[in-house]
This record gives structure tokens, C-alpha cells and sequence, in this order.
């Protein structure tokens, strides 16, 4: 089965706690890019389009919050009026960014037993006796200490201080990409499971409001749940809600057959405090996902292996009696203006054959003189570096080449025949 990494992307998006307002295809081209791929040449995709707008280009240049969605924010804040409200949202920032996976139980029993061993070896006697306590002494020092974050009322405010902008551009970025790539993509229902403040239904109605009938907001904590409805009707209890069709509640569907067109945990798994744990939530997802699930966390390490662990779980893995037997694949990996670092990965049902099988540039595009390096991962997984020219591949994918950026995919088509290896074009001179 056809796999493809995930991406990490950096994505700009306005500062919304300021301003609430945000200050052919390649034509006759076949030529071989050496080591890479050949360009995709099947129809005349460029067409009059100048090559800044390819259709590889995913990129947002910045986003920001609808407008109804700032207001009842700002409002919300003024209501609570918490002391120290900045010092509050910094803290919190840099706990989540700094964030590690929780250690796991074999992992910490191995550690035990490492730290056993070399306290026995430098013991006497008289100190054998304690070396349980030494070794418990040293594994509180050594080991990080994870802890469930429990959203009250106050830190419910806090969190949405601190990451409504955030989230709801991470989220907006993957949905640009489904829309982008699926434009008769018409979904009418979506669970967000670990719904928080309810920026993914936000940014779902401004992709899709045209033809969504029903949002399901999953989220174990009721003050978040409050929340996230205060922010729909405008900031207040009683108003009429932006989104209709919104449904909250504090667990997911029992249902088996209950299913969703769009399935989204943004920020979510990170809150698990197990790998058992994520494992049986994202088997429960993706039984729950009709035609995609969303993945989205931090972009950071831990962040990235969460997602990685995800979807190799629902690529590799068996579904325990499965309602739909269609098969999964990876639909996409991910100053002033904020920038948010984020991690996802888009994973469907169906054909792989059905999305356009481009590589994804998979690290920031390096310009020179008259070459330019791309680093791309391949629709079968592999990662192989092209250094594309004027010259030797043609003027347009030369232009397209340059103005692609980190997590555009690259209009090309790679053989399953050509062996990886290192590019060999050399700059011109």
C-alpha cells in the first residue's frame, strides 16, 4: 500500500487579540528530472495561468478569524476580566509547545531496571536495603512528568486566549488542501472529536458552509463545551448561533454505524495520556470517518510522531469489524503576521488513485542562481531530492519549481521503476 510522510508546515495567520483584523501541465514538457521523476503532461493544466498559481500550489499566505467569531471572543474576555490574562496565555503557550509524549509504562520499567542495576553495582551492604527508594528518587529526576490538563471554566477562557487563532488556521490549512485538491468535495456532516473553544467548526463552515447540515463537538469537558456555544451565539447564552446545525456533547456516538464525512481531532491526541489510549481512539475515528480524517498537532517533534503513529495505525492496522471496507490512504502529509507551526496528516477512504499523486515538497525551497533544489516525498514514500533547471527541464517547471513553496506538491510524476538516488544536475554556470 502506497504510503507518504507527513508534513510539518509553518503557516502565517493575522493576530487576531490586536487587530481582529488581519493587519501545459509544464505544456510539452517530458523531460526526465534526473534520479526524480518525469513531468505529468497528461492535459494542459498551466493553461493561461501565470505559474505562481499552479496547481500544486496549497499554500494560505494568511488567515484570519471571521469577524462574528473575534467579536465573541473579545467580548468573552472583557467579561471575565482574569488578572494577569497575558501572563496566563504565555504560560500556557509555552507548556503546550513544550509539551513531551507521556512515558510509557514499559519504557519507565526499563528505565527502573537500568537505574537498579548500576545502583546495586556501586552499593555496600549497608545501603542495599534503600536502593528501592534510590531508584524510585531517581526516576522522578529523570522522568518527564505528564500531566492531564482538566479545562475548567478559567482555563477553558485562557486556553482560547492563547490558541483560537491558532487552531482555527492549522485547521483551516488542511481544509484549504482537501478543497483545493477535491473541489466537488461536498461534505454534509463532521465530528470534531476534542472540540475545545470549536474553531474547527469555524473553519469547516467557512470551507463548506454551502453544504454542511451537521457539526458534532466532541469535548470531555463541559466548561470548553460552554464555551465553544457562547462563542457561536455571539458571545452571550441566549443568542442565535452563527453555524446552525451544531451539536455538542461529552462523549463520542455508541453508535457503530454512526459515520461522518469529515472526521477532525485538532490538538487532541497530545491530551491522551496513553499510546493504548491513542490507538483505541483513533480505531474509533477512523470507523467514524466516511471519507476523511483530519490530524492535527503541534509541529514539533512529539507532535509528528503522534501522527506518524496514527497513520501508519490506520494504514497497517486491521479494523475491528469494519462497516466500510475501503481502504485508507494518505491524502496529505502538514511579525507581524503570527506563525503557526503545525503537524498534519489527511488520511481517506478509498482509491489513492483518486487524489492527484504529486510529490510533496517537504522542506523549504532552495532558490539559486539558475537552479533550484526541491525536496520531495513520493506518492510510494520515498523522499528523493531534485535540483531542477531552466536548462535541462524547461522553463516552465523551472518557474513552477521556484515559486513552490514547503507542503506544495510538485506537479510531476514519479516512476515506480527509477531507483532512488541522489540528484547529479549541477548549477549552471
Amino acid at each position: 500500500m502506497a504510503t507518504a510522510r507527513g508534513s510539518r508546515y509553518l503557516l502565517k495567520i493575522g493576530r487576531w487579540r490586536r487587530s481582529f483584523g488581519i493587519a501545459p501541465q509544464f505544456r510539452a514538457l517530458a523531460t526526465l528530472v534526473p534520479g526524480v521523476s518525469h513531468v505529468d503532461n497528461k492535459s494542459d493544466f498551466l493553461g493561461k495561468r501565470p505559474h505562481r498559481r499552479h496547481p500544486g500550489i496549497l499554500q494560505l499566505s494568511c488567515v484570519r478569524l471571521p469577524q462574528a467569531l473575534a467579536d465573541a471572543a473579545q467580548l468573552l474576555l472583557l467579561e471575565g476580566a482574569m488578572p494577569n490574562m497575558e501572563k496566563q496565555v504565555q504560560v500556557l503557550t509555552n507548556y503546550l509547545w513544550s509539551r513531551h509524549l507521556p512515558v510509557e509504562p514499559e519504557e519507565l520499567q526499563r528505565r527502573a531496571v537500568l537505574l537498579e542495576k548500576k545502583i546495586l553495582e556501586n552499593a555496600d551492604s549497608c545501603q542495599m536495603e534503600k536502593h528501592q527508594e534510590e531508584v524510585l528518587r531517581a526516576l522522578r529526576r529523570t522522568t518527564y512528568h505528564w500531566q492531564k490538563l482538566s479545562y475548567n471554566e478559567g482555563l477553558s477562557l485562557v486556553y482560547m486566549a492563547a490558541r483560537l487563532d491558532g487552531g482555527f488556521a492549522a485547521v483551516s490549512r488542511a481544509f484549504h488542501e482537501i478543497q483545493a485538491r477535491l473541489p466537488e468535495f461536498q461534505p454534509q456532516t463532521l465530528m470534531d472529536f476534542g472540540s475545545g473553544t470549536g474553531s474547527v467548526t469555524w473553519a469547516a463552515h467557512s470551507t463548506w458552509g454551502q453544504s454542511l447540515r451537521e457539526y458534532m463537538c466532541v469535548d470531555s469537558s463541559a466548561a470548553m463545551l460552554e464555551l465553544a456555544e457562547k462563542l457561536l451565539k455571539g458571545g452571550s447564552g441566549s443568542g442565535m448561533p452563527c453555524v446552525p446545525g451544531v451539536f455538542f456533547r461529552q462523549f463520542l456516538p455508541v453508535s457503530p454505524k454512526v459515520q461522518f464525512d469529515v472526521v477532525v481531532a485538532a490538538f487532541s491526541l497530545s491530551e491522551l495520556p496513553s499510546k493504548a489510549d491513542r490507538t483505541d481512539v483513533v480505531q474509533t475515528l477512523w470507523r467514524k470517518t466516511g471519507r476523511f480524517l483530519v490530524l492535527v498537532e503541534n509541529g514539533t517533534k512529539a507532535g509528528h510522531s503522534l501522527l506518524m503513529d496514527a497513520r501508519d495505525l490506520v494504514l497497517n492496522g486491521k479494523e475491528k469489524s469494519p462497516l466500510d471496507p475501503r481502504p485508507g490512504f494518505v491524502f496529505a502529509p502538514n511579525k507581524k503576521p503570527k506563525e503557526e507551526k503545525l503537524s498534519l496528516v489527511i488520511l481517506a477512504r478509498g482509491s489513492p488513485e483518486e487524489a492527484t499523486r504529486w510529490p510533496r515538497i517537504t522542506q523549504p525551497v532552495l532558490r539559486r542562481p539558475r537552479h533550484v533544489h526541491c525536496h520531495l516525498c513520493c506518492p510510494d514514500g520515498r523522499m528523493q531530492h531534485a535540483v531542477i533547471t531552466a536548462r535541462r527541464h524547461g522553463r516552465d517547471l523551472y518557474r513552477c519549481a521556484r515559486v513552490s513553496s514547503w507542503g506544495d506538491l510538485l506537479p510531476v510524476i514519479t516512476p515506480s521503476e527509477l531507483p532512488p538516488s541522489p540528484a547529479q544536475d549541477a548549477p549552471e554556470s
